[in-house]
């Protein structure tokens, strides 16, 4: 299939200065250096109200505008029949697709495109368990998700963003990068590693698909950037993220614990039974500081972050549901691979529809919904977009 490519527009910043003539003399008069440089005092001064006016709010992600012309979206659309199976053969007659509820004129490809994908790879300490099963993925990835004139490129992420291999088509390159992953600090910068991603697929030429495939945690540990700055690269691009999830339980589990800190009172300040000695084992095992109950602690803390992720949204759920993707738990090697293997089927089973919308004068989020004209067939695809308004000639 052929992707169409995104052709956008952004808004910048131009700033002007005072400077010497061609003959090395300033010609400016007095007035208008004076008027130079209240004005400059002034755009110091304004610039940053206004520019903390103009950004949107995190949590309310379905009523922000990003600020940039959408002239073709690209939405990879998913058909299942009732036992789940994917649904070949549908002619691009069948598809109907709605932008807030006005129907459009669409493209559907047929032929398949390549495809440029970028994984990324959470290394830092909490994942050290689980690096020899992401070690072997490398021909998975190629043969199954990549596929056919395919290209992959491979980033590992903890404080830091790592490119263990740029875009290539060779599987021995993918394994021997892939046995360059090491666990590293305590932060995993998850946020920051898709925004790189959608950054390296940026440069892909327009005729491939995009896509991430996000394997991680679903919680973000440092980034700089923000979540809406990062959906706002992976959308405008029209990437694709598909995330293989590593669980957080297991891995608070299996990580080895944090040395100790001393106790900072000394253990004959602590009150103790008469005749007890007063040592540091004798104060761990009555007090129940250090030794076994310690181990609790990072589960239970696991326990309320999860519990609390019912509620609240993360990182991974965000990407995946706003492109169009999905997301796959793994434990063993069996479901890792089992993951990869049922990402590439999905991808190279979509129908990729794409339009240049008829109603770009409507500013906001837009709805995309795509109908298919047989019955009882499951359909899915990006729920929507983000668009600025764009006046109507």
């Amino acid at each position: 299939m052929r992707t169409p490519g995104y052709r956008g527009s952004r808004e910048g910043y131009r700033s002007t200065g005072l400077g010497p003539a061609g003959n090395g003399v300033l010609t400016a008069s007095v007035e208008q250096v004076s008027m130079t440089a209240w004005l400059l005092i002034a755009s110091l001064l304004v610039t940053p109200v206004a520019l903390r006016a103009q950004e949107p709010a995190l949590e309310d992600l379905t009523n922000r505008v990003i600020k940039t012309t959408v002239r073709v979206v690209v939405a990879p659309t998913t058909v299942l029949d009732k036992d789940g199976n994917y649904v070949a053969g549908l002619k691009p007659s069948e598809f109907t697709l709605y932008d807030n509820g006005k129907k459009q004129d669409i493209r559907v490809e047929e032929s398949f495109a390549p495809i440029s994908l970028v994984v990324a790879i959470q290394a830092d300490a909490k994942v050290e368990s689980v690096i020899p099963k992401l070690q072997k993925i490398g021909l998975l990835l190629q043969n199954f998700v990549a596929g056919q004139n395919g290209e992959v490129a491979i980033l590992a992420f903890d404080h830091r963003i790592q490119k263990l291999q740029d875009f290539t088509d060779n599987p021995e390159l993918l394994v021997e990068a892939l046995k360059k992953l090491k666990a590293g600090s305590s932060q995993s910068v998850l946020v920051d590693a898709v925004a790189e991603g959608a950054r390296m697929l940026r440069t892909r030429p327009r005729e491939r698909r995009r896509v991430i495939l996000l394997i991680s945690e679903s919680l973000d540990k440092g980034s700089g950037g923000r979540l809406r700055e990062a959906l706002t690269q992976v959308e405008i691009n029209n990437v694709q993220v598909y995330a293989v999830n590593i669980s957080r339980l297991f891995t608070e589990l299996t990580s080895k614990a944090p040395r100790p800190r001393p106790d900072p009172i000394p253990p004959a300040a602590r009150p103790l039974p008469p005749g007890a000695p007063a040592t540091p084992t004798s104060v761990a095992q009555i007090s129940g500081l250090g030794g076994m109950s310690a181990n609790f602690v990072p589960l239970l803390t696991e326990i309320f972050r999860g519990v609390k992720a019912i509620f609240v949204p993360n990182p991974v759920e965000v990407f995946t549901r706003y492109t169009g993707g999905k997301e796959f738990p793994f434990l063993t090697q069996r479901d890792l691979e089992r993951a990869i293997a049922e990402i590439g089927t999905e991808i190279h089973n979509q129908y990729l529809i794409s339009y240049t919308p008829n109603n770009m004068e409507e500013g906001g989020y837009h709805e995309i919904k795509v109908e298919v004209a047989r019955r009882g067939l499951e359909v899915r695809t990006r729920p929507g977009y983000w668009l600025a308004a764009i006046p109507s000639n």
